[in-house]
């Protein structure tokens, strides 16, 4: 697509107008295009040239580039509010652009457990999903199929499957089998990642050939992005703009009716987008600011947000990790992505194993009290060279010697604990604040309770009683007061049965709006500990199947 001869102008009235070319959106216009319906997609980012790819990844790792240089964030685009005692960084990792958060993502894949849906029947505490897992069981087949995940079956902690993964997982590290002796001595158990990067050539991509940058790029293509099924979206007659950031979304007279998406262009015009139906698939952040920036007489608080949970409810993922040295090599940032994990503590994070030489102890807490853990075993700790001799006064051989003597011993695990939806922590808008176009930016209200530091705590002492197995040199940790967000943006949309408590139905339409659906993770319920990409993308397959039905039935 050339972006100075582009054509930005409306389709006549379509079938389907989605909000965003991600994961979610390219999921939806992909299979309802498919079904033989007009699918026109609006991004408010570019779409950037794949053969920029190499580039952008020699950008990345050179000094005085940061992740949102390389792939063009900042500005008055991309300005945010973040009030309260704990900011929310929420430009350190985005993307806008065609194909969304997947251009820079890790690229792990897992499904949600079983219990991440039943959180107030198993634990008292929070909300069920209206839906249950057997329900994304399929779905999430289909998305694991969609995504190319190479993965293996062994992972005796996860929900029940039956199909194979498409691709087979990749192989353990070498820092891994370092990990394993001690694991093993303790009774905690290692298996592999599954992940949405090709081990072997599929889908007109090649396998994985190790350039070890995943995160912000991967020039090879090896790992999937959402331009995978853009691009097959345009294959099947969809029409997708890139630089028409929606400005609202207009209802009909009635209040019952999504009209039109009103866009901008980069010439300074602005059109409406007319379709039978509209999926806003713009993310955790974006689409609720979107309903909320869409407020009208008939819906002063926002469209859709007749329960006031539109923006509420926000949860991330946040970050657990313990690391330091070995007195041998082991060979950190060889792998840029994860080869092992441990769920063992996920379902009853208070559980202790039964080790032949030592164990990891049980915790003296009633398992409602802690969230779930995921812990992952890092092939790319300690700092690269690169950074080592930025930071260093020496030069010349003295650096050199310096730098074979630190680097290559460094060792490291990490890990996501879930937090639970709270009402105080949400997405508003900030009318201090305009972005390009004037309006109001998202303003990120973000803290942590009391369930979420014990969960860090414990991840920690499992971390810690690991590492001291393998007889690391223990020289940092990141825990209940340093920790940090994943940046997977959920629950800000919720999905329920209620209207006076929810946004969207288990259907994922909108209780208040016949012919509005979300797509993504803000109609999370909760968000477990996985990382969610999967989840969005049964989600979406799921949410443009009853699409499909519903067109056909109007």
């Amino acid at each position: 697509m050339s972006q100075s001869t582009a054509d930005r102008t409306p389709s006549e009235r379509v079938d389907v107008c989605v909000v965003g070319s991600g994961p979610a959106g390219s999921l939806v216009a992909h299979r309802l295009a498919k079904r033989g319906h007009e699918v026109v997609v609006l991004e408010a980012g570019e779409c950037f040239d794949r053969a920029d790819r190499l580039e952008r990844m020699e950008r990345s790792i050179r000094p005085g580039h940061g992740p949102l240089s390389v792939w063009d964030m900042g500005g008055p685009r991309d300005a945010y509010s973040s009030p309260g005692d704990r900011h929310y960084p929420l430009n350190q990792a985005r993307v806008k652009g065609v194909g969304g958060s997947t251009l820079h993502w890790q690229g792990m894949v897992m499904r949600l457990h079983e219990s991440d849906f039943e959180v107030r029947s198993r634990e008292g505490v929070s909300r069920d999903w209206p839906i249950d897992y057997e329900d994304l069981r399929p779905y999430y087949a289909a998305a694991e199929d969609a995504l190319s995940v190479s993965g293996d079956a062994d992972n005796p902690f996860a929900p029940p499957r039956e199909e194979r993964f498409p691709l087979p997982g990749f192989p353990p590290s070498y820092s891994d089998s370092l990990f394993a002796e001690a694991c093993e001595r303790l009774g905690v158990a290692m298996h592999s990642v599954p992940n949405a990067r090709n081990s072997e050539a599929r889908d007109g991509e090649s396998a994985c050939v190790g350039y070890g940058t995943c995160d912000p790029v991967c020039p090879s293509g090896a790992k999937y992005d959402a331009t995978r099924h853009v691009a097959k979206a345009e294959a099947a007659g969809v029409r997708v703009l890139d630089r028409v950031p929606v400005q609202r979304l207009e209802h009909d007279r009635t209040g019952e009716r999504v009209e039109a998406a009103v866009y901008a262009t980069p010439d300074g015009d602005t059109h409406r987008q007319r379709a039978r139906a509209f999926v806003v698939a713009c993310g955790g952040i974006e689409t609720p600011r979107l309903l909320l920036l869409s407020r009208s007489e008939t819906y002063p608080d926002g469209l859709a947000n007749s329960s006031g949970a539109v923006g509420r409810y926000f949860m991330d993922h946040l970050f657990v990790g313990t690391g330091g040295t070995l007195d041998r090599r082991t060979r950190q940032n060889h792998v840029g992505f994860l080869t092992s994990e441990c769920h063992q503590f996920y379902d009853d994070p208070t559980r202790g194993t039964e080790g032949t030489d030592g164990a990891v102890p049980a915790a003296d807490a009633d398992p409602s009290d802690l969230g779930p853990i995921k812990l992952e075993f890092f092939n790319y700790a300690g700092p690269s060279p690169v950074e080592t001799a930025l930071g260093s006064e020496e030069w010349g051989d003295d650096l050199l010697d310096s730098l074979r003597e630190s680097y290559g011993n460094g060792i490291a695990m990490g890990g996501l604990v879930g937090q639970l939806p709270r009402r105080e922590n949400y997405v508003a808008l900030d009318p201090s604040t305009t972005d390009d176009h004037g309006n109001p930016v998202p303003e990120i209200h973000w803290s942590l309770d009391d369930r979420t530091r014990k969960t860090l705590r414990r991840a920690n002492e499992i971390q810690e009683r690991i590492l001291t197995e393998l007889g690391a040199d223990i020289a940092w940790q990141v825990g209940p007061e340093n920790t940090g967000p994943a940046f997977h943006h959920m629950g800000t949309t919720r999905m329920g049965t209620d209207p006076a408590e929810s946004v969207v139905t288990p259907r994922s339409r909108t209780h208040d709006i016949e012919n509005c659906w979300i797509a993504g993770s803000s109609t999370f319920v909760t968000g477990g500990a996985m990382n969610p990409t999967l989840t969005i993308a049964a989600l979406s397959l799921r949410l443009a199947d009853h699409l499909d039905e519903e067109l056909e039935q109007n």
